[in-house]
């Protein structure tokens, strides 16, 4: 039976409390539609007064998962299909769905009190002062290079893309684009020394020493230590490029510019000056800083900012998205002069849609690696979460070019 032909709320059939509550979370939708498949057999076709994506939910624990939403709300939506209550034939599709609605969601399920006061002090508790920076970055990063080269591009670059040609172009090869973009916005010359803030697995750094740079790159990663330094000397470059295992806030010396790709969001509000203030501080006058930095909409920050998402509370502990206005407002606070921006928001879909593909792919191989299937399915809830909300505009991707001041 098409969903078209199944009967549409308000549903005439007799629903228990834990449908009935599922049922209201999706009926003010406004735009797309929503198809709920019941373990009974039952169905229900919300559809919405505007055109839109369609999605399909199929409910295994009906009652679990309406309990999670009840006392978690939105946030309880992502732990539900963690834990297997819920299933979808296109998950991407599905978020399409409730992103496009949130407006019209907003008077849904937003958990109990007493939830949204934990998941605040759970953010409070990992805040990055020194000690947590190290374990908040180990949570996410020191999962194993071998995790992560299961479904990463053979740069080994987990940051966006930036693409040409979205139909033909290699994701290596949009990889390799973005570092270059960024290194010819810095105007950097052979023989220059650039500093690297958050240098992942090396991608940039190789990069920028086969250009005839001098690279010095920091991370709190151990594994991304380990295979930073064996890539550049494995590529004849080790002369060009040194690894350390540093906090930012305690780098000395001066630089002739500064990258940092994507790094910002797992710096913390409160250290956002600190951070804006040490980049100033290492590059000298009339030196470049070029960031990549992911940002959430202005509307939305108020909320974000008081209440932890799923991504906040399960894959980056202590992130947080600065809005466009805050981005423009650190560097202007710190005295940086801003000389250029762009945007990426539908590169950084694209990307995360590859890397979602290549993570299905690899199914076997992360069993392989003792994931099991609750993270299995917690990395592919933040994927598609991530991708839908690029895609959707909710967050966007600047890549912002910064000047030292000269002196006077």
């Amino acid at each position: 039976m098409s969903a078209e032909e199944l009967i549409e709320e308000p549903v005439r059939r007799r629903l228990s409390w834990s449908n009935r509550l599922i049922n209201g979370f999706c009926s003010q939708l406004a735009f797309g539609q929503l198809f709920l498949r019941y373990p009974d057999g039952g169905a229900t076709l919300h559809r919405g007064r505007f055109p839109g994506a369609s999605g399909t939910m199929e409910i295994r624990e009906p009652l679990k998962m309406a309990s999670r939403l009840l006392t978690r709300g939105e946030v309880g939506f992502g732990e539900s299909f963690v834990e297997g209550y819920w299933s979808t034939p296109d998950l991407a599709a599905l978020l399409e769905v409730l992103y496009d609605n949130l407006e019209h969601l907003g008077a849904g399920p937003r958990g109990m009190r007493w939830s949204r006061l934990w998941d605040r002090l759970t953010h409070r508790l990992r805040d990055n002062h020194r000690l947590n920076s190290r374990r908040n970055i180990a949570h996410h990063y020191d999962l194993g290079n071998d995790f992560y080269g299961c479904w990463l591009d053979a740069s080994m670059t987990y940051s966006s893309a930036v693409f040409k040609d979205f139909e033909n172009d290699s994701l290596k090869t949009a990889q390799e684009r973005k570092y270059h973009r960024l290194l010819d916005a810095l105007g950097a010359q052979p023989g220059e020394h650039i500093l690297e803030i958050g240098c992942g697995w090396g991608g940039f750094a190789e990069l920028a020493a086969r250009r005839g740079l001098r690279v010095t790159g920091v991370t709190l990663s151990r594994e991304q230590l380990v295979y930073a330094r064996e890539r550049l000397a494995t590529a004849g470059l080790a002369d060009r490029a040194e690894f350390r295992l540093q906090d930012y806030r305690d780098i000395q010396g001066q630089f002739d510019h500064a990258v940092s790709i994507e790094m910002m969001e797992a710096v913390g509000e409160a250290f956002w000056p600190v951070y804006y203030q040490t980049l100033r501080s290492l590059v000298r006058p009339g030196g470049r800083i070029a960031l990549q930095v992911i940002t959430i909409n202005e509307d939305d920050f108020p909320i974000y900012r008081r209440q932890p998402d799923f991504v906040q509370l399960y894959i980056f502990p202590g992130g947080m998205l600065p809005t466009p206005e805050r981005l423009q407002a650190e560097a202007a606070s710190a005295g940086l002069l801003i000389r250029e921006t762009a945007w990426f928001g539908l590169d950084y879909a694209e990307t995360l849609r590859r890397w979602r593909r290549a993570f299905h792919a690899a199914e076997q191989e992360v069993v392989r690696l003792g994931y099991d299937a609750r993270f299995r399915r917690m990395w592919d809830y933040y994927l598609a979460y991530c991708e839908t909300g690029f895609k959707t505009g909710c967050i966007d991707l600047a890549q912002t070019l910064l000047e030292v001041p000269r002196q006077a």
